[in-house]
């Protein structure tokens, strides 16, 4: 009597091919997304002149230090996430741990689709350049579309997703680095260092600038973590991770810098703070109109790399939850053929097609308040959690000079949180406050801590 045996496939799995170069052009091309092309009018207004650009180093400081706790983090607890292991193991799976995974989750679904969004509402502005014609409806259905765009380019295999996003990369350095090599070629000194009489008097309305300077700034550096959030998908994560991290901050701070500072150098500041087309306008000013036509057409492919990043990168944050227990089954199902989490992908771009119909300015406040308590802060008592309660888990790479750069990311990170406003703190606060009742509704239907029974 013959006997057939049945063969289980196997559960597809993410694949690790992200080496150091698509890991730091991953970050990297997150990081100089939009950002850089909207933020310099809004830095220059914060502070009234052109003494605005301490904001990009006192933002690297924080930025640097923070990119130390992600590394520490990231090479010890390498998954899909990021955040979410990093809280859920440091203060505990079934406890506080669980609160925190849930509260960053929660926060990521109001946050990250703004932070895409802001990307996608930038290309809208852009091509707002090459067809004056557009009405403000006009440039939110462009900005919906992009981030439609990014995630249908998302639905391949992750070895064609790393050719691609090198490739986008390759477009974020070109142009950053002809605006950087024109603006170096013809800088006028007197026009960059034109300071208004007080701009250095160290009154409360310097530092009331500077922290908004510094909101602006933070803002284009975010996704300098990017490849933590798909830990599962890189090559030897224990040296990459932090590799990459570090790497991409010192690239982008010194780019950022250059590239506003070259700008400045030829377009007066006073011109600059009133240009929604700055990068556009100083082209244009140099070369002529061709050339502001161009840099429209690559700032829209530089901020199209920062789309295609973070719908990447976030869309693995449900995507981890789900695995975990801590969030609807549905989005931790991986494609079988194209070997993606393809219903997460789903959820963050199509949040992000919503948020593409919001202001520009609102976006940018309020991601940044959503998400500094349930992550940036919570993650640097997390590493502390770590360091001191479970010594089981081995840390491949540790910091020089903690407890420090965990200190000055913290305060940091606190001084953008109240500079942000009152009631984009409110909404900050708003967002947690939503999501530990959330927490507390399903732990109690489920009968989970702190509703498990004894």
């Amino acid at each position: 009597m013959s006997r057939t045996i049945k063969l289980r496939e196997a559960k597809p799995r993410l694949e690790r091919q992200l080496d150091l170069l698509r890991a730091t052009s991953l970050n990297m091309s997150d990081m100089v997304g939009s950002g850089l092309f909207v933020a310099l009018p809004l830095l220059l207004g914060a502070m009234g002149g052109p003494q605005a650009m301490i904001g990009w180093f006192v933002g690297g400081v924080i930025a640097l230090s923070d990119g130390l706790v992600w590394s520490e983090l990231g090479a010890a607890l390498p998954a899909s996430g990021g955040t979410y292991g990093y809280l859920r193991e440091s203060f505990g799976s079934q406890s506080w741990g669980r609160l925190g995974a849930f509260l960053f989750s929660f926060q990521l679904l109001c946050s990250g689709p703004l932070e895409i969004a802001s990307a996608s509402i930038a290309i809208g502005q852009y091509i707002g350049y090459l067809w004056r014609g557009m009405t403000a409806l006009d440039v939110k259905l462009v900005a919906a579309g992009a981030a439609a765009l990014g995630t249908v380019f998302l639905y391949a295999r992750l070895r064609s997703i790393a050719r691609l996003v090198i490739g986008l990369w390759a477009g974020v350095l070109i142009t950053v680095g002809w605006i950087i090599f024109t603006g170096l070629a013809h800088f006028n000194p007197r026009v960059a260092f034109s300071f208004p009489p007080s701009a250095f008097t160290l009154n409360k309305h310097f530092f009331a600038g500077l922290g908004l300077t510094t909101n602006y700034v933070m803002y284009c550096y975010l996704g300098y973590y990017g490849v933590c959030y798909v830990g599962d998908e890189v090559v030897r994560p224990a040296r990459t991770i932090p590799r990459s991290v570090i790497l991409s901050i010192v690239a982008v701070v010194f780019l950022d810098f250059l590239f506003c500072l070259s700008i400045l150098g030829v377009v007066p500041w006073k011109e600059a703070m009133q240009s929604q087309f700055i990068a556009a306008y100083f082209m244009h000013m140099v070369y002529g109109h061709w050339a502001g036509v161009l840099v429209c057409l690559l700032m829209i492919w530089v901020s199209f790399a920062g789309i295609y990043a973070m719908i990447l990168t976030y869309s693995r944050i449900p995507y981890a939850a789900a695995l975990d227990g801590n969030f609807f089954s549905v989005f931790g199902k991986v494609h079988s053929k194209k070997h993606i989490p393809h219903v997460s992908l789903l959820l963050i771009g199509g949040l992000a097609v919503i948020s593409s119909f919001l202001s520009l300015d609102e976006v940018i406040k309020a991601l940044l308040t959503a998400r500094i308590v349930a992550q940036f802060l919570s993650q640097i008592v997390a590493l502390d959690c770590l360091r001191r309660y479970n010594p089981q888990v081995h840390l491949p790479f540790k910091m020089a000079l903690y407890p420090l750069p965990s200190l000055i990311a913290f305060v940091g990170w606190v001084f953008v949180f109240i500079s942000a406003g009152p009631q984009y703190i409110l909404f900050g606060l708003l967002t947690l406050l939503l999501g530990c009742v959330g927490f507390l509704a399903i732990s109690r239907k489920r009968r989970k801590w702190p509703f498990a029974a004894p």
